[in-house]
């Protein structure tokens, strides 16, 4: 693999428009910046926002990580009980996920915990891990009820563990969110 290639045009202006988004969410806060100031501020229109970000909120909020937590928990044991399957499954797949591109995302994590609206769809967003979830659990003989009940506890610990790691700088996420299941773990 070619480790000195360079960006590609969609790479660096990507890049650009999450910096320039950043900046501008932290300096003068998210509500009050708009689409347009970011693109101007990247160098782009606001089309090309649009053509990278469905929305001004995809900028901190796209997660890539679903399939990879719906999978771990399929992974479980189905023995286990839904909750231990879906504890032990997110802890399997933050695991395995390599440590990510640490000052952009606990950025994206900082503004995004300290911003009312954004914490909003931040949840909107878990919901459709928690049905993916929800599903898998249900597929797999849990009752309807207790599936979802195990998938909300989970990933409400998730949410805190990326919302603690924001705040603390000398802590991995893989740690964050390891404290976060030792949490609800307990005596299950």
């Amino acid at each position: 693999m070619d480790t000195n290639r360079r960006p590609s045009k969609r790479e660096r202006t990507l890049a650009a428009l999450v910096e320039h988004g950043l900046d501008l969410f932290e300096r003068q806060g998210y509500d009050q910046t708009t689409v347009a100031q970011i693109a101007r501020a990247a160098g782009v229109t606001e089309m090309t926002f649009f053509r990278y970000f469905p929305a001004k909120e995809h900028l901190l909020l796209d997660d890539p990580y679903d399939p990879q937590l719906t999978a771990a928990v399929a992974a479980q044991p189905r023995d286990l009980p839904p909750f231990l399957r879906a504890a032990r499954g997110i802890r399997a797949a933050w695991r395995a996920l390599p440590e990510p591109e640490t000052p952009s995302i606990r950025r994206r994590v900082r503004i995004a915990a300290g911003t009312p609206s954004l914490r909003g769809a931040m949840w909107r967003n878990t919901g459709n891990t928690e049905r993916a979830i929800v599903e898998q659990l249900v597929a797999d003989g849990a009752s309807p009820d207790e599936a979802r009940v195990a998938a909300a506890s989970v990933l409400a610990a998730l949410v805190a563990g990326l919302f603690l790691w924001a705040e603390q700088e000398r802590t991995t996420l893989a740690d964050a969110i390891e404290r976060a299941l030792d949490v609800i773990e307990v005596g299950a």
